[in-house]
């Protein structure tokens, strides 16, 4: 955990950062933990388009722009497969499926900007 002072516009903030690893932002992305300091109230993610929603879903581990969406609605997924391309910093990231099972809905579509904790897609 390192700690930094920001100031932003004249006001001055005490902020710590800890480092993460690609492999605790895989699990994060099945299971957020909660923060343990206070932080701005979480962004509802969109409504899945079609109406339906899985009981698995599988979330952006951060911020970025879709590049493409390899999962499709009513299809079979593996555990492992890729389900979407997610660009960030200049680098693709492959978000993989957490469970077998059907895709229930696609939220988000190539192109689209997605904040960290936004649902891509859902499984059954």
């Amino acid at each position: 955990m390192k700690n930094y002072r920001i100031t932003v516009n004249g006001v001055e903030y005490e902020v710590s950062v800890e480092e993460i690893g690609a492999e605790e932002m895989t699990q994060q992305a099945k299971a957020p933990k909660k923060a343990s300091a206070p932080k701005k109230p979480a962004k509802k993610a969109p409504a899945a388009p079609s109406g339906a929603e899985g009981s698995v879903k599988v979330i952006a581990p951060m911020p970025g722009k879709i590049l493409s969406v390899k999962a499709e609605e009513g299809k079979p997924i593996k555990k492992g497969e890729v389900a979407v391309v997610l660009e960030a910093m200049k680098m693709e990231n492959e978000i993989y499926a957490s469970e077998d099972g059907v895709v229930a809905s696609v939220n988000v579509a190539s192109g689209d900007m997605v904040e960290s904790g936004t649902v891509l897609i859902t499984i059954n």
